[in-house]
């Protein structure tokens, strides 16, 4: 339980007992359940759409369950993409990224990047969730696109090595490193709600949306070994934003192509 209270005060804003330890160790540890976060967030984002639905236009619900999750998290995968096109697309050395990353102020690069992020991840679950009435699957979609996400960006820990030459220099403490055990228990609470999609709507072809997932990030693992030699937290939380958008892209690729 120790372990749980860490992950959900690290990555999120929730209240956590008093008492809670915040060191290296336990956070390492505790990144076990960064895709049980998934299921909190991702349940937070869903409820506010629900009820937002019944009050207002289905556009307005959608706007209303993205501020939810932005809020619940803090922003802490949204710093992150926009800290990690800041620095890919200002930097030309390794040393030059991890500066810039590291620089809590938000240039072009991040600006134009988070922006249109955050536009595809409207106009997407705007998609996907008001084809269908208000359920169980719609919920197990929203879950499954906040677990598997965060899934992938724990992947990029067994990958890579951590990329931060001074550890001194790091503005945001971060998990590294993850053993094969630990990941097991990871992988079970990021599949789940997927599986169960699965199982639940008879359609086993939900499973085939791992492939471009796997695609993604494996495409963002060898373009962070290239330029900085490993990952940092702000690799982690663009990998968690990229993917979640991926979830929410394959469920809409996939209604428009049954159509």
């Amino acid at each position: 339980m120790q372990l749980f209270w860490t992950a959900l005060m690290f990555y999120t804003r929730l209240p956590v007992p008093k008492g809670i330890d915040h060191s290296e160790d336990l956070l390492n540890r505790s990144t076990i359940f960064f895709p049980l976060i998934g299921w909190i967030v991702g349940g937070i984002g869903v409820g506010v759409y629900w009820v937002g639905s019944i009050l207002f236009p289905p556009e307005l619900a959608v706007l209303f369950s993205m501020i939810s999750t932005v809020w619940v998290t803090g922003a802490f995968h949204e710093d992150g993409f926009a800290d990690v096109c800041d620095g890919f697309g200002g930097g030309w050395s390794a040393e030059q990224i991890l500066t810039i990353m590291k620089d809590s102020r938000l240039g072009t690069y991040g600006s134009v990047g988070l922006g249109l992020l955050l536009a595809v991840k409207y106009f997407a679950l705007k998609s996907m969730l008001g084809v269908e009435a208000f359920g169980v699957a719609v919920a197990l979609k929203y879950i499954s696109a906040h677990s598997l996400s965060r899934l992938f960006a724990t992947s990029m820990m067994r990958v890579l090595p951590y990329a931060r030459l001074d550890e001194t220099s790091k503005v945001k403490p971060v998990a590294k490193g993850i053993t094969d055990a630990q990941f097991a228990i990871a992988a079970l609470f990021g599949l789940l709600p997927l599986l169960i999609l699965a199982i639940y709507t008879g359609l086993p072809i939900y499973l085939a949306f791992l492939v471009p997932l796997w695609l993604v990030r494996w495409r963002l693992a060898h373009f962070f070994k290239k330029w900085i030699g490993g990952y940092t937290g702000d690799c982690l939380g663009a990998t968690q934003q990229l993917t979640e958008v991926v979830v929410y892209l394959s469920f809409v690729s996939l209604l428009w192509v049954s159509i």
